[in-house]
């Protein structure tokens, strides 16, 4: 019911066969049209149940908390990778961290240590292989061997992570001969598909065909060495639909569905980590078969700190609110790591770092840093052991997401369980802004008691909401408790025949929507305009909008003929998903007409309005 979104460049993490000296950009459509063939979907169903949490023991019941090697891996930063691109992964550099984290940060619920690209691989990256055709450890960075590299993290009270590609890569293919570990005569050449088709983010694997008896051996294979090992966790890399590439050579769902299997039969609980910008319109998929997915590119810059602003920390505001519904215990968003611990090697600011930290905390994402924790200094140290920052992370409940959005100024709200919200103010423009936090986006009025999570401060009550000065890129982090009464508002669908509907806009099915209908096709002038909205006072109202969009656009919203004003409306998670966003609008007392009018551009489809009852 739209036509196709922009496709966007995105820096990804570098290639890791073909290259190891920069990230790689590539450009993929991003709307519900950029789809794989027609394909069976791999069902919840069809799978073992390892990625439901069922108790307080079950993997990834919350976000998982802990370090991950890869930043440090990236950097360019003086010191990090004295022997070329990514050779800081050493076991020395592995038990340096695992002590920091045991002795720094393990006592607020830090735990893994995540050992990600490279294990296998030489300080050229030429990798190694065992007879079976699996990954092999290279003894000049591991001369312990991963066993015990896994034993000494757990003799510190952690948990051991390990990382590994989608697919069969193509040096472990060994002309098709090699014999896969116990069985009686399958070899690698009986796995992949006969022309040798490649597959994950790189190209670096030949693809794996799970219609062959032996393919899901392979995997058991692997499963089983590193349960052996002792690992706790995988992250299984260069997934698709994902990884900037689309079709079926790139459809590893059924990999990720065997990965989990094989994982249960090893009787090893461990966490299965998919990765990257992974395809939101196979979302279900990936909350069926694993413990959590990366919803964006590499959070890294490939430069001389870990980070910076501009390359991907602030495109997380974008793209992190259609995830939003799939999250829950057993799987959770993954916004990548936080690289808040040092000012000189996260490359930003105060006020970003804490928006950093702020953003994946409410977001409920995975808080793995990638900083050297050896190096972390006072400020960064405070970010990462706020412990009532870390509450909101991990306490039972529902991410945060965008309620409002007025040009540069953002806030995001969730409900707790104890009726309380979580607030958050976001200024994402280049200099200081007020930003404020409507009760009315809350869904109550009147008065709220509101707390200051980062510096443990009650403000008291306020009424209607509260306004706060905010510093470029900065944030502001409160729970709010409601003491007024909850909203009441009128609802105007709009597919009402009482409606006028402009140039390509039309009446569309929608399942989720209410009156399963909405009003789609608002690109190039299409609008479409409720023509009776009433009210008994003027004054500013913040209507709450019901939409669907496969990705961030933005329409101009406007009251009684006035000039219509640019809105940001997040995506949604599909186009057949609904949520909601609230808008101010300047209203009479009586009747209104309100216009949302795509004008130049490409813009969300529109289920209803509420509008407050005041």
């Amino acid at each position: 019911m739209r036509p196709p979104a922009r496709t966007v460049a995105r820096t990804t993490r570098a290639a890791l066969v073909l290259a190891v000296t920069a990230g790689l950009a590539v450009a993929v459509p991003t709307t519900a049209q950029a789809q794989l063939p027609d394909r069976a979907p791999v069902q919840a169903s069809q799978v073992p149940d390892s990625a439901t949490a069922t108790g307080k023991n079950a993997v990834a019941e919350k976000p998982y908390m802990g370090w991950s090697s890869w930043s440090l891996q990236t950097t360019s930063y003086p010191g990090v990778n004295t022997r070329g691109n990514y050779s800081y992964l050493t076991e020395a550099n592995v038990n340096k961290q695992t002590d920091a984290l045991a002795s720094k940060l393990k006592k607020y619920g830090y735990e893994y240590v995540n050992i990600d690209a490279g294990w296998w691989r030489g300080w050229d990256w030429t990798p190694e292989f065992d007879e079976f055709g699996r990954q092999k450890t290279n003894t000049e960075r591991f001369p312990s061997g991963m066993k015990a590299v896994a034993d000494r993290i757990h003799s510190k009270g952690l948990k051991a992570g390990i990382y590994l590609p989608v697919g069969l890569e193509k040096e472990g293919y060994g002309e098709g001969k090699l014999k896969i570990w116990n069985t009686d005569d399958c070899t690698t050449g009986d796995i992949v598909y006969s022309d040798l088709r490649t597959t994950n983010g790189w190209d670096s694997s030949y693809k794996i065909d799970f219609t062959k008896p032996c393919a899901q051996k392979y995997v058991d294979s692997q499963a089983r060495l590193i349960a052996d090992w002792g690992y706790d966790f995988l992250k299984l890399d260069g997934v698709g639909p994902g990884s900037f590439k689309s079709g079926d050579n790139y459809d590893n769902r059924t990999d990720v569905a065997a990965w989990q299997k094989a994982i249960k039969s090893t009787g090893r609980p461990i966490h299965l980590e998919i990765s990257w910008s992974l395809d939101i319109n196979y979302a279900k998929d990936w909350k069926a078969t694993s413990n959590g997915w990366r919803v964006d590119t590499d959070v890294e810059c490939y430069c001389n700190t870990l980070v910076s602003w501009e390359n991907s920390v602030e495109d997380r505001w974008r793209d992190t609110p259609g995830w939003t519904r799939y999250a829950g215990p057993g799987g959770w968003n993954d916004l990548d790591a936080i690289n808040v611990g040092n000012a000189d090697m996260s490359g930003l600011t105060k006020a970003e770092r804490q928006s950093y930290m702020t953003l994946w905390a409410v977001a409920k994402s995975p808080l793995y840093s990638g900083d050297d924790l050896t190096k972390l200094d006072d400020y960064g140290l405070s970010l990462m052991t706020n412990r009532d920052v870390l509450k909101i992370n991990q306490q039972p409940g529902k991410p945060a997401k965008p309620v409002t959005s007025v040009g540069d100024e953002q806030v995001w709200a969730s409900e707790n369980p104890d009726g309380s919200y979580t607030v958050a103010l976001f200024n994402q423009g280049d200099s200081p802004s007020p930003v404020t936090a409507d009760w009315q986006a809350l869904g109550f009025t009147g008065q709220a008691s509101v707390r200051d999570v980062w510096n443990h401060e009650s403000l008291g009550r306020h009424k209607d909401g509260i306004t706060q000065a905010v510093p470029a890129h900065g944030s502001r982090l409160f729970t709010v408790t409601p003491q007024g009464p909850g909203l009441k508002t009128d609802a105007y669908e709009a597919e009402s025949p009482d409606n006028v509907l402009t140039g390509s806009a039309s009446v569309a099915d929608c399942d989720e929507c209410s009156g399963t209908k909405k009003v789609g096709n608002l690109y190039v002038g299409g609008k479409v305009q409720f023509t009776d909205v009433v009210v008994k006072k003027a004054g500013r109202y913040l209507v709450k909008v019901a939409y669907t969009s496969g990705d961030p656009r933005s329409i101009g919203v406007s009251a009684n003929g006035k000039a219509p004003v640019a809105t940001a409306f997040p995506a949604t998670g599909g186009w057949s998903a609904v949520d909601s966003i609230s808008v101010p609008v300047t209203l009479k007392a009586g009747s209104n007409t309100v216009t949302f009018d795509s004008g130049e551009g490409y813009s969300p489809d529109i289920d209803k309005i509420d509008v407050p009852r005041i």
